[in-house]
């Protein structure tokens, strides 16, 4: 009974409504759900689950599954409605963690983050082909992850020590990493983000996991401290470059678990700015979500953590983050002046004297117009399909997709931006001109692997089936779509 997944006990069960009202929406047939929690289980490595249609049956009646089961349940139900769908949601128990494992309220210390980041890249690389750590990851959202990420801003011991001088690159001591060494692994760190914009996060994910995991290797050896502050450094460059990967492809609690990690690195490096752009990018998954509370949140404690030391370029992509949390959450005017702050602010950034860091420097005009573009885009969904917040849209996003159409290196934000102009002109009521754009992303799509830009061609030609499903260029898109990108590659 075990290789089914079942609890084991029959008494006093009652019907599961909650996991019951979810299974409705989601237009899966038990056969369904049963091949996609074996497809999942597989990648998991737990090759002992076998579900079928009377099983699911069974739970649906009240049975409570073992473990993995609840974990992919949830995970396969919040991809699929696009918002945190916890094993709680769901109806079922979920077996006890262990915080180690699990959960995002970790130690704030250097041996414990570097445990921890040793430990589950090591997971990563050994239990899931696709990066799925389902036995013990779930999501947090609420106070339970924000409450934790703001002690990133709580002042550790010895945090404030002035690091060694440069002389401490030694290569003649065994064990010590040498400078050129140390500059080969920010290069490497470079080449994988250059990689993922123009590639999507498929490709490439498991070699930056890999690089990660050796980081981690270096530092548990004895290293002087300018050292052991740069090896963080990369240590949170390449687990937040990671946790952006698995984002992308569409594995969310791995990806939240390596931006907590990341963030953790970036305090012992003792990089405030870098920690602020790892706190937008868990905002931008949260928004991703449907969780723009917490997104908002998360920005918040990342502009007051580096408010004094990040550059404005950075500055500007937080007030663009701002605006993209708040026009989720149906607030106009605070999305105008966050829009405008970073239109501002991004003014300023050539006369900025110091060199931007290069985790930021995908922050160009094209990506200032797009976000606030979508910003505009987004209330515009927020306020009924607003057709004035969409004109407002318009312009910004064409902008960011002639811009994008010049640049080879940013492939993907190319994509996502085409797709951002189909969904203007279907707001719009223009449905040639949204296919057109449409069709456009699917022939970047096609180059690019990313389940985040398949999903969100797939939502575009959705809408355009549902409302204007009699018009020839919208049945030649849908049937277009169907052979270039077709289900069965979805996650």
């Amino acid at each position: 009974m075990g290789g089914n997944g079942g609890s084991g006990t029959n008494a006093d069960k009652r019907p599961n409504e909650l996991l019951g009202s979810w299974f409705v929406r989601s237009g899966w047939s038990k056969g369904e759900l049963a091949r996609q929690v074996n497809r999942r289980a597989r990648q998991l490595g737990a090759n002992h689950i076998s579900t079928d249609t009377s099983r699911v049956r069974r739970w649906l009646d009240g049975e409570n599954p073992r473990e993995p089961i609840p974990r992919i349940l949830s995970e396969l139900f919040s991809e699929r409605f696009g918002c945190v769908v916890s094993i709680e949601d769901l109806g079922l128990r979920a077996a006890r963690q262990s915080t180690a494992a699990s959960g995002v309220d970790l130690p704030w210390t250097g041996p414990q983050t570097v445990a921890q980041l040793g430990e589950f890249s090591r997971s990563d690389l050994m239990l899931a082909r696709r990066g799925f750590l389902g036995t013990s990851l779930a999501l947090s959202a609420g106070p339970s992850l924000i409450e934790p990420m703001q002690r990133w801003l709580v002042p550790t011991p010895g945090a404030s020590a002035a690091p060694a001088p440069e002389s401490a690159f030694d290569s003649r001591r065994p064990g010590r990493l040498s400078k050129p060494e140390l500059e080969l692994l920010e290069s490497t760190t470079r080449m994988f983000r250059q990689w993922d914009a123009q590639c999507g996060g498929g490709l490439r994910r498991k070699a930056v996991v890999g690089q990660l995991h050796e980081v981690t290797d270096l530092l548990q050896e004895p290293q002087p401290e300018a050292t052991t502050r740069k090896l963080f450094k990369v240590a949170a460059e390449l687990a937040e470059l990671a946790g952006w990967m698995s984002y992308d492809v569409g594995l969310q609690p791995t990806a939240q678990k390596y931006f907590v990690l990341a963030l953790h690195a970036a305090k012992e490096a003792g990089d405030r700015p870098l920690g602020s752009y790892i706190l937008s990018s868990m905002s931008r998954q949260m928004i991703h979500l449907g969780r723009p509370d917490d997104a908002l949140e998360l920005i918040h404690l990342a502009q007051y953590g580096s408010r004094d030391c990040a550059g404005p370029r950075t500055q500007s992509m937080l007030y663009a983050m701002e605006a993209r949390a708040y026009a989720n959450m149906g607030q106009p005017g605070r999305t105008k002046r966050a829009v405008r702050m970073a239109e501002d602010t991004f003014s300023e950034a050539d006369e900025w004297d110091e060199p931007d860091p290069d985790w930021i420097r995908f922050f160009s005009e094209a990506e200032l117009y797009a976000e606030n573009s979508h910003s505009f885009r987004d209330l515009a969904y927020s306020a009924g399909r607003s057709p004035a917040y969409a004109s407002l849209a318009e312009p910004l996003m064409r902008r960011a997709v002639d811009l994008f159409a010049k640049d080879s290196e940013h492939q993907r934000s190319y994509a996502l931006n085409l797709i951002g102009m189909a969904t203007v002109h279907l707001l719009q009521d223009e449905p040639e001109a949204g296919t057109e754009f449409a069709s456009r992303a699917m022939t970047v799509a096609k180059k690019v692997r990313s389940e985040r830009v398949n999903t969100r061609i797939r939502k575009t030609v959705g809408t355009a089936v549902r409302d204007h499903g009699d018009l020839a260029a919208v049945i030649d898109l849908a049937e277009q779509l169907a052979v270039d990108l077709p289900e069965s590659e979805a996650v």
